[in-house]
């Protein structure tokens, strides 16, 4: 799909779910032909002319000011995430360059690393905009063992995981969420980096071969994740609700350090130590297995 089609259908989408009386206009008889708000009126919100509007939802966001996308913006309350992905798109339409420094290529950096292990009480990853886990820790491992299992596709990634695999919508308790979570944060990848030959790949593959993704995708929603509270139905130890930040990385640009945590004396911080536990269990059957020497 062309930048075009997704400013299109972005802008359309955000007008159609702002009612009349959410934005302050007075309630007048007779039935309304959109859901939404008019084009007309959103061009009096943004102080633009009707023509002008028309112009923008069409796709034409190439010659916007900034004074114009916030207008627009304001016009269509959108929030924060909302907001940087209008800037993206229109970034990406006038071919400017984007928020994002060139994503860095090749292997993490050791120093980085051995920062990822040495946070052993907390599960702790690095992903990058696409979903794939670039590097995780022991403990890390453990939380997301069903991923890392031999039937899992490869390489890991969080998308292809929770929509292709048969056990995708077992590993989240709150599978709507989830799964809403992840698309958002893919079509917001997609504005950033629209030019990415990988992302467009996997999004191509979720939207042929998952009816969830491929609804959720139409509903063009984004969002910013960097904390909150994350639940996982793990197939050992049962549920576990942690807190996560995530946390974007200033000499990586492209990747973000995602580390759960529970404050202490909580059931979620006994779940956390099940899960240290039983991770340090599989480490030693591991180192118990009998190898097979080559013949």
């Amino acid at each position: 799909m062309s930048t075009e089609s997704d400013i299109r259908e972005f802008l359309a989408s955000r007008r159609a779910r702002i009612t009349p009386q959410q934005a302050g206009l007075p309630a007048y008889g007779g039935n309304r032909r959109v859901p939404g708000l008019r084009r007309e009126e959103v061009a009096l919100f943004a102080g633009v002319s009707i023509d002008y509007y028309v112009r923008l939802e069409r796709g034409h966001l190439a010659g916007a000011s900034e004074e114009v996308l916030d207008s627009l913006a304001n016009a269509l309350q959108l929030d924060e995430a909302e907001r940087a992905h209008l800037y993206d798109l229109a970034r990406a339409v006038a071919k400017r360059p984007a928020r994002r420094s060139k994503r860095p290529r090749g292997p993490l950096p050791d120093s980085l690393l051995r920062v990822l292990e040495s946070m052993t009480d907390s599960p702790a990853f690095i992903r990058n905009g696409r979903l794939d886990i670039l590097a995780i820790n022991r403990l890390g491992r453990a939380l997301y063992a069903p991923l890392y299992a031999d039937d899992a596709p490869r390489p890991v990634n969080m998308a292809r995981y929770q929509f292709l695999h048969p056990g995708g919508g077992d590993f989240f308790p709150d599978q709507d969420a989830a799964l809403n979570t992840t698309v958002s944060l893919l079509r917001t990848e997609a504005g950033r980096a629209p030019h990415d030959s990988a992302l467009t790949g996997l999004i191509g593959e979720l939207v042929t071969r998952s009816e969830e993704f491929r609804t959720a995708w139409a509903q063009h929603n984004v969002r910013l994740h960097h904390t909150g509270r994350k639940s996982f139905r793990h197939p050992d130890i049962g549920e576990i609700t942690l807190d996560f930040d995530a946390m974007e990385l200033p000499a990586q640009p492209g990747l973000t350090l995602t580390a759960y945590s529970a404050a202490p004396h909580t059931p979620a911080h006994d779940a956390l130590q099940l899960l240290a536990a039983w991770a340090a269990t599989q480490d030693a059957d591991s180192r118990r297995a009998p190898t097979t020497e080559p013949t």
